[in-house]
């Protein structure tokens, strides 16, 4: 397991979140505009949404209408524009306008599920989490760090596999890895130096 983790820090030094906010409430907005949809095209509706409505008064000076109207193209857009408002009007009823830090606290707020929580826990407030997107779900899979058939498996079998000091980096570096070589519909096992770790490649030999 180790040198595995040092090839992936080998691999991908600077991975980091390729969604782009200011503080931990454009994070939340942003993360849970992700859902379904690329990272890609969640910042450019951020780019437009949050010059005027990046914080929970600005967002909440919105109807859920006018909000849809922002974030259509993200898709499943009443649903989260509906998990949005309610969300930040959590924040700003119940913690004082500002996102908590504590994870069953995140995990209170509309739309925020496991992932999400693990997402913003990890990354705003420097907490060891790891979240299982479809990019993390696939790879911990075939190489064989977690298996399991629900998000909430792999996360737990990622979480007794790898050091906790090394949970949050490693999620990101399975989303490069991902994202990079290990692609849903065709992975590039030719190029991978992760084939001799690789279960699913030694199950294709």
């Amino acid at each position: 397991m180790n040198d595995l983790l040092e090839e992936l820090k080998r691999l991908y030094p600077d991975a980091r979140p390729a969604l782009k906010f200011d503080d931990e409430y454009q994070l939340l907005v942003a993360v849970i505009l992700s859902a379904q949809c690329t990272d890609e095209r969640v910042n450019k509706v951020t780019a437009e949404l949050f010059k005027q409505h990046g914080t929970p008064q600005g967002m909440l000076a919105l109807s859920q209408e006018e909000l849809e109207g922002y974030i259509f193209s993200c898709g499943l857009y009443r649903s989260k524009a509906a998990h949005i408002l309610s969300a930040t009007r959590d924040i700003v009823e119940k913690f004082n306008g500002k996102v908590p830090g504590d994870f069953n606290e995140l995990k209170s707020l509309a739309g925020v599920g496991q992932k999400t929580a693990n997402v913003v826990f990890s990354v705003a407030f420097g907490g060891d989490a790891i979240a299982v997107d479809t990019h993390v779900f696939r790879v911990a899979n075939r190489l064989g760090i977690a298996k399991g058939d629900t998000p909430f498996k792999v996360e737990e079998g990622l979480k007794a596999a790898i050091p906790q000091e090394c949970w949050s980096k490693a999620h990101h570096w399975l989303i490069f890895h991902g994202r990079q070589v290990c692609h849903a519909r065709k992975p590039d096992c030719e190029h991978c130096t992760l084939s001799k770790y690789c279960e699913f490649f030694k199950a294709q030999r």
